[in-house]
């Protein structure tokens, strides 16, 4: 006979519990724990399909292995095709994440049309959705075309259907609504979004499908659901920025066949999303009067060169205790950036609020932005702007000395070719104090 039990669980990070905890002990959330009942089957477990064996030869001789070349799908966005690697990868399964409204369903729902005029077989799964909500966005994006939509979200029942006539690619949306009758329960549960995501990697090698599932974040940015979930995946691919803002920023945080922070730049258009092709000149947008505190930082995202502003502003503090803040960089980062700069070039920025930005909601984390931040901090505090043609980038250290980066030529060649022909970089200069007594 059947029983019924509850369990509690996170709505902000789905962390399943057998009591009610006042604070999450996964995410550290306050009062985010809903009682859910759900069904124990008797036979459920014992009933669970096995999944079929990809190769049941036993070990072979790594040598032996068939090596033959893997043909990757193109899309046609070439900036997306760029940060999976070169394109879809058959068999691979690829999670796509996102804050609400970001552009994920509109992203997954362009590529499906692109591929399916290239004469491949796609199926949407809609779980979130009905079919006729999805037929009113596809019009929107012309991206109806080919596309087979199936408004399920039993992945048993769907994975059934599929292996009969098994497609090129299948898109999931979204993970959190798709549910297998044999685990134990509820959808969207750490335990079902694990079995489904396993159950969807095995039916990808199989079958040789390349798969996309949507996935939703948290509070904190970070997807929802068990940690499980991005080991399970080969690719996993976040939305960054804001998501009320024209523009998007898609980052591959894991790619098992290409680079990692790789970026592709989309616009949101009232006709679906479209791919910036030159985003250094995205980012450098609105710097015809170069007020003080700006400074431009020659930077490396994924394999790409990428010119990007950072911003600063310095004014003095209010309170006892200064204020220091960083939007898109990393705060310690910047502590240790300005105590370097009161240490080594005499700023007295003690008592001052630091305020510190990367232009166009991009994240920036390398090291080589440390010279473009201080020479910010350094402009803003003494209100002299830099030269209008200057870029900098160069890692600092703690005896202020300016160390030297991976790929210099390639950031001088992509600031040339913008533009830029004052140079503040490790090769011309050693010093932090020396950088900022030159450049103004």
């Amino acid at each position: 006979m059947a029983k019924t039990r509850s369990v509690f669980f996170c709505s902000a990070c789905g962390f399943e519990s057998a009591r009610w905890l006042g604070r999450c002990p996964q995410c550290e959330a306050w009062n985010t724990f809903d009682e859910r009942p759900f069904t124990l089957g008797g036979g459920a477990s014992a009933a669970r399909p096995r999944p079929a064996p990809r190769d049941a030869r036993g070990p072979i001789p790594l040598a032996a292995v068939d090596s033959a070349h893997v043909s990757r799908m193109r899309t046609g966005m070439s900036e997306f095709d760029a940060v999976l690697g070169g394109g879809v990868v058959p068999g691979s399964l690829t999670l796509v994440g996102g804050p609400p409204g970001a552009g994920k369903s509109t992203l997954l729902l362009q590529i499906a049309a692109r591929l399916a005029s290239a004469n491949a077989r796609i199926v949407y799964v809609c779980g979130e959705e009905s079919a006729a909500q999805v037929k009113l966005r596809a019009d929107r994006l012309h991206a109806h075309a080919g596309v087979l939509v199936f408004a399920e979200t039993n992945l048993r029942e769907i994975l059934t259907v599929l292996d009969r006539d098994v497609p090129g690619v299948l898109i999931v949306d979204s993970i959190q609504t798709v549910w297998l009758p044999e685990a134990e329960s509820y959808a969207g549960s750490v335990a079902q979004i694990r079995d489904c995501t396993q159950a969807l990697v095995e039916f990808s090698k199989r079958t040789g499908c390349a798969t996309f599932v949507v996935g939703h974040v948290t509070k904190d940015g970070t997807i929802a659901g068990p940690r499980l979930l991005e080991h399970l995946v080969d690719t996993v691919l976040y939305f960054e920025g804001e998501a009320s803002g024209e523009y998007r920023i898609l980052r591959a945080y894991k790619n098992r066949f290409g680079s990692i922070d790789e970026i592709c730049v989309f616009a949101m258009r009232d006709d679906g999303l479209h791919e910036i092709e030159n985003p250094s000149e995205l980012f450098l947008a609105g710097r015809e009067q170069r007020p003080s505190g700006s400074c431009v930082v020659a930077s490396i995202v994924g394999s790409r060169p990428l010119l990007v502003e950072v911003q600063a502003l310095v004014g003095e503090t209010s309170y006892g205790t200064p204020r220091r803040l960083a939007n898109n960089l990393d705060q310690a980062r910047l502590a240790m950036i300005l105590a370097v700069l009161e240490r080594r070039a005499g700023l007295h920025l003690g008592t001052h609020d630091v305020y510190a930005s990367v232009a166009g909601g991009l994240r920036m984390t390398e090291p080589a932005v440390d010279l473009g931040i201080a020479l910010a901090i350094a402009s803003s505090f003494r209100n002299v702007a830099l030269a209008p043609d200057a870029v900098a980038f160069g890692e600092l250290g703690l005896s202020g000395e300016v160390r030297a980066v991976s790929a210099a030529s390639r950031r001088i060649a992509e600031a040339q070719k913008l533009g830029y022909r004052t140079l503040f970089d490790p090769g011309h200069y050693r010093d932090v104090a020396d950088v900022i007594r030159a450049a103004l």
